[in-house]
């Protein structure tokens, strides 16, 4: 960053020292955050990027498997589902299949999530034409399911969340302190302001780039933090999500299960809406000759009493979400003797690409009712905000959405790399200091500045614990020095 010429202007004394130490301030806020953000945005961006491009990805590492010659069944129908289902669990006798994913064209298999003996999960692809399967796919071995891991915990668990959560709350940090020093109230910043200045030198060139690219995109990159902080643990799980939450409630006499919707999510993949994820999920009710007996009776025990527990077919369920309207979708199956065929169809998982047309439907397994039907129009404003939010984020919204996100991936990287060299370049040479911008002389309380920081804190309790850490080890630092100088003096 270049210091402006605050003495260019015709402004009293006064006015100028304020000026100056409210620049200098915001600059050195600008640079704490930034050394701790830089790397935290490189690897958000870079991970971002490889989980766009999953379904490329997948098709090159997987293409002869997953592909169908759809030429060479012409005059054939598909078999039924429960025919592929039966050829799965013949040749996995000991896996339990979960989940069911129709093929999105007639060049591809159909997939059926099968959970091994061994706690691994494989997608087993299956022709829908002759129920052969074809091959499978490690659902953890995917580059989508490590980049996702990474993107969100750093492979480290609840630590690596919380570091990732901080770095995004002092994001905002950023962008706020950024943009005061980006818009151009003095000479200096009017001179590049929105140019990219190259016959200058490498630390305007540098300062252009960062300073214009980054005020710019601001509102992009702070939508980017927002919708991803839906996934974080304290601003997100704590405090957004719960808010956001469709509320069981709603549904008329439907007995709830111990298990909410986010057990039904296949690892670190997000495949239930995010307001639903702490929502419980409804029960089956047991029955005899037609007539319900009561969700507190397990079926193992309606067995025994001889009742009739026999589970509608998966034929009869992908049916029903046809008539429903369902196109593409996701079939989840019971989990318990007491569980529910759920078909879920939503922008999170990658259904989709509208969001208004989200759709979760539970059905009872023995009698095949409609248990639970949640909709768009089901969803509260905070839920409905987030998934188009976050089927912005993700790239799922259409071709042009995908390519903007590309880009703005791209301009995120430079930010950080620019702002990077920036201050190895002004960093004090053969000295070891971080080269942090000259504190402030005091010129008073800054009101809007003490109030934007306090609202950011309030907003981002991460932030906020992050920034008092901040200023009490700045603080130390500051008066540790201005002891070492009156020792030497």
């Amino acid at each position: 960053m270049v210091t402006p010429n605050l003495n260019a202007d015709s402004n009293p004394p006064d006015i100028l020292a304020k000026q100056k130490s409210r620049y200098f301030l915001t600059w050195r806020w600008h640079f704490y955050a930034g050394l701790f953000v830089i790397p935290f945005m490189l690897m958000l961006s870079i991970t971002g990027l490889i989980m766009l491009f999953d379904d490329e990805i997948e098709s090159a590492r997987y293409g002869e498997v997953l592909s169908v010659n759809s030429s060479a069944y012409s005059s054939q129908e598909p078999l039924p589902v429960s025919a592929q289902l039966a050829t799965v669990q013949q040749a996995y006798p000991d896996g339990t299949v979960t989940q069911f994913v129709p093929a999105t064209s007639s060049e591809v298999t159909n997939r059926f999530s099968v959970t091994m003996a061994d706690e691994s999960t494989q997608f087993v692809l299956v022709n829908p034409y002759n129920a052969d399967i074809t091959g499978t796919i490690d659902r953890s071995d995917s580059w989508y399911q490590l980049a996702n891991d990474i993107h969100g915990t750093l492979l480290i668990g609840d630590v690596g969340d919380y570091l990732i959560e901080i770095a995004a709350s002092l994001t905002v940090i950023l962008l706020v302190s950024g943009i005061y020093l980006w818009l151009p109230n003095d000479n200096a910043r009017r001179a590049g302001f929105l140019k990219i200045r190259t016959d200058n030198g490498s630390r305007i060139l540098l300062r252009d780039l960062h300073a214009n690219i980054g005020g710019v995109l601001s509102i992009v990159l702070l939508f980017f933090v927002l919708s991803g902080l839906a996934w974080a643990g304290i601003w997100g799980a704590k405090i957004v999500q719960p808010w956001g939450s469709f509320p069981a409630q709603k549904w008329d006499d439907v007995p709830v299960s111990d298990l909410n919707h986010k057990a039904l999510n296949h690892g670190s993949e997000e495949e239930m809406p995010w307001n639903l994820e702490l929502t419980p999920l409804p029960q089956s009710n047991v029955h005899v000759h037609g007539e319900e007996i009561t969700s507190g009776l397990s079926a193992g025990s309606a067995e025994k009493a001889g009742m009739a527990t026999e589970q509608i077919g998966i034929d009869r369920v992908v049916n029903e979400a046809k008539v429903l309207g369902f196109g593409q979708y996701k079939l989840n199956f019971p989990r318990s003797e007491t569980g529910v065929f759920t078909v879920s169809a939503n922008t999170m998982s990658g259904d989709i690409t509208d969001p208004t047309q989200d759709r979760t439907t539970h059905i009872d397994q023995y009698t095949g009712k409609v248990l639970a039907d949640v909709t768009w129009n089901e969803y509260n404003m905070i839920a409905k905000a987030m998934a188009a939010g976050i089927a912005l984020h993700q790239g799922d919204i259409s071709i042009i959405n995908k390519i903007a996100n590309v880009v703005f991936c791209l301009a995120f990287i430079l930010i950080a790399v620019t702002g990077a060299l920036m201050w190895w370049q002004r960093r004090p040479a053969g000295q070891r200091k971080l080269g942090a911008p000259p504190k402030a002389v005091d010129s008073g309380l800054w009101k809007v500045g003490v109030v934007s920081v306090v609202l950011v804190c309030i907003a981002f309790p991460m932030a906020g614990l992050t920034i008092v850490a901040l200023m009490t080890i700045d603080a130390l630092i500051c008066r540790y020095m201005t002891t070492f100088k009156e020792a030497l003096s």
